[in-house]
């Protein structure tokens, strides 16, 4: 049976999904789609596509509801590929964004092309900077984006999200007037920025924890995370206290549970957050996380072999073979 704790949790990414799904559909209904500014991602493809089939066939079908049948394979994608804890909740933010684009008439606050691109860029900014800070996603990009990263190590997810997002203006701007693509880049520049100052859009960050509690937080963040990381002595320069530096990477997603986690473990840590260009070395996804974690339990199969490569899943088996020796 669940804790309060983790019931209390559940509520809480709940209500934020509730608010960031509201507050990226009040963006896109009462000033995005009213300008014919695009917006990021998949809401920005689907908003595309149903001016597309209007215009050309005169087939209406709903934002909402594209983004929802567009946003289906992504989340079969996620569920197999990506990770299931991180997938079930982007489709329900995904879920509640179209229901909210579909309650929320269509009603324009300004006649001004400009404004509508900077308070709906704005707004839905606010609403992604929420979830992210929340460890959740809004889904879409987000997925395909992590997925495509898996298979190319030497690219970064910002890569795929400024292709991905580039071929909706480009496609805009062609289509319709070049002017609307524009605007559109003018409302992803403000995006950017909003969600940057709320969140960060670094895809890993460097955590840097100096704690008296170091035996005890490296038990616990291998336990829920599976990170390897570093651990320096150090001391307090007023105090002279022995302290230990615990430094590692993580990805932007697993910031929200890290911060509860070390508070709960430490509250008196002091936790330096990093942002990260680049990594040369090992960095677990949440798929080989798992398959680590299994074989910690004993558990051995050629898909954790697959999942985490040969090299790696000698180097766990022959770890954790010796630490049960011992």
């Amino acid at each position: 049976m669940p804790n309060s704790s983790a019931i209390s949790e559940l509520i809480k990414k709940s209500c934020i999904s509730i608010c960031a799904a509201f507050l990226c559909a009040l963006s896109m209904n009462l000033f995005l789609v009213p300008a014919h500014v695009y917006a990021a991602g998949i809401n920005g493809a689907a908003q595309l596509l149903s001016d597309i089939l209007l215009d050309s066939v005169h087939l209406h079908l709903s934002i909402g509801l594209l983004i929802l049948i567009l946003n289906l394979p992504i989340a079969a994608l996620g569920w197999f590929k990506v990770g299931k804890s991180f997938t079930l909740f982007s489709f329900i933010t995904v879920l509640l964004t179209s229901l909210c684009l579909t309650l929320i008439p269509v009603h324009p606050l300004s006649s001004d092309i400009l404004l509508n691109s900077i308070f709906g860029g704005m707004i839905s900014a606010v609403g992604v900077g929420i979830a992210l800070k929340y460890g959740i996603s809004t889904g879409g990009l987000d997925i395909i984006a992590i997925f495509l990263t898996r298979r190319n190590r030497n690219a970064s997810s910002g890569k795929y999200f400024l292709i991905l997002n580039g071929i909706i203006i480009v496609i805009a701007g062609a289509v319709y007037e070049w002017q609307y693509a524009l605007y559109t880049l003018i409302s992803r520049f403000v995006n950017s920025y909003v969600i940057d100052m709320i969140h960060t859009k670094y895809q890993k960050l460097t955590v840097m924890t100096v704690t008296d509690q170091a035996e005890r937080l490296t038990e616990a963040i291998q336990d829920q995370f599976d990170r390897g990381m570093t651990i320096i002595p150090s001391y307090g320069g007023f105090t002279g206290t022995k302290k230990s530096t615990m430094m590692m990477v993580i990805s932007h997603y697993e910031l929200y549970k890290m911060e509860r986690l070390i508070k709960t473990i430490d509250p008196n840590a002091f936790t330096n957050i990093l942002e990260t260009n680049k990594i040369i070395g090992t960095f677990h996804t949440e798929e080989q996380q798992m398959a680590v974690q299994a074989m910690k339990h004993g558990e051995h199969s050629g898909k954790m072999e697959q999942t985490l490569g040969t090299q790696d899943y000698e180097r766990f088996q022959k770890l954790f073979d010796v630490s049960t020796v011992k």
